[in-house]
């Protein structure tokens, strides 16, 4: 993005930013998002919906990683007595 396609929004009086739908679509912002302060600006980093997401491909192996959240999440459900 660019000063080209900067925008100025306002921050209300509880502190709070709209994001414009078109940068929020482009950037793929959902309902999450990391602020870091960076000297004198604040850094926005979308988070995926599922915060386990960003593991996936983090470890070497051959199972899927989705395959092995299904298995601990069944292990949590036997440990819960689900």
């Amino acid at each position: 993005m660019g000063v080209k396609n900067s925008v100025v929004v306002q921050v209300d009086s509880r502190g709070r930013i709209l994001i414009p739908k078109r940068i929020r679509e482009r950037l793929k912002i959902g309902k999450r998002v990391l602020l870091i302060p960076i000297r004198e600006r604040l850094e926005v980093i979308p988070l995926p919906e599922d915060p386990l997401e960003i593991l996936d491909g983090a470890f070497t192996t051959d199972v899927l990683f989705s395959e092995l959240r299904k298995e601990a999440e069944r292990q949590a459900e036997e440990e819960t007595g689900k």
